[in-house]
């Protein structure tokens, strides 16, 4: 479980309006949470907290009951796992091969292990043909699928997904969903997807709402889409079938393809 309570974040001291203001949550284990809010609404500045690269001014967190804090780090790093907006960013290899062996090698892990781990992750994503391939030559889509391989191969018991679908085409976003799709499925696995796209969001147990820094809104995507106000507030567009089954008379609205196709043919 993750545990946020009065967590309060200034890039600079004399920031007149903080980053994040007073934030408290929780999650728990195994739970899918989407951290929905608008550009500046402060979400990628806790995703850098929870992995503790950034180091709050007040508040606490915790993670099973580990407090963190600089004798902590270690021990933090090894439980949550984040793949970034940019997959480009995320790259150390010389080849996909590399990239998520890399990793593993720094846990001393011994080779005939390694080389089966990084097969079993490549082909989770459909990367196991292209292992010797340089980051170069892969498109935007793949690069991301390797990220995610190289921090689900260390096994995290967190995973943080910051807007890992923005910089993709609709082909490459729609295979990413999937895939954390696919995660979801893992009791074992905590999700925590940071986002502004309801169409992702829309997968999860629960939503976080931020804007301004501060937490706005929390619920299921339902409660969350259900609510005009905190959509408004938060600058948040409603999934596609939303829109859509919205502007149809006589249909009640929903965000499911399944829904909306079975409500038309009634």
């Amino acid at each position: 479980m993750i545990k946020v309570n009065n967590l309060t974040f200034r890039y600079r001291p004399d920031d007149l309006k903080p980053a994040l203001n007073n934030v408290s949550f929780e999650i728990k284990r195994g739970e899918y949470v989407a951290i929905l809010g608008h550009n500046g609404s402060g979400k990628s500045t806790l995703s850098k907290i929870l992995v503790a690269l950034l180091k709050p001014q007040k508040g606490t967190i915790e993670i099973d009951g580990i407090l963190y804090s600089k004798e902590n780090l270690r021990k933090i790093r090894q439980k949550i796992g984040i793949i970034f907006q940019n997959p480009d960013n995320q790259f150390v290899g010389s080849s996909v091969e590399d990239d998520i062996a890399f990793g593993l090698e720094n846990k001393n892990m011994p080779q005939n292990e390694m080389k089966k781990r990084v097969l079993e992750y490549a082909k989770r994503v459909d990367m196991q043909k292209h292992l010797e391939k340089e980051p170069e030559n892969l498109s935007g889509g793949q690069k991301q699928r390797v990220a995610i391989a190289s921090v689900l191969a260390l096994d995290p018991e967190v995973v943080i997904f910051d807007e890992v679908t923005s910089m993709l085409d609709p082909k490459g976003k729609s295979r990413i969903i999937e895939i954390i799709k696919e995660i979801q499925a893992d009791e074992n696995k905590t999700l925590i997807s940071i986002t502004h796209d309801m169409d992702e969001a829309i997968l999860a147990d629960k939503c976080l709402v931020f804007a301004g820094g501060e937490l706005v809104a929390a619920g299921s995507p339902k409660e969350i889409l259900n609510n005009k106000e905190i959509i408004d507030i938060a600058k948040i567009d409603s999934p596609f079938y939303y829109r859509i089954s919205e502007k149809l008379n006589g249909i009640e609205p929903t965000y499911n393809e399944e829904e909306l196709i079975n409500e038309l043919c009634k």
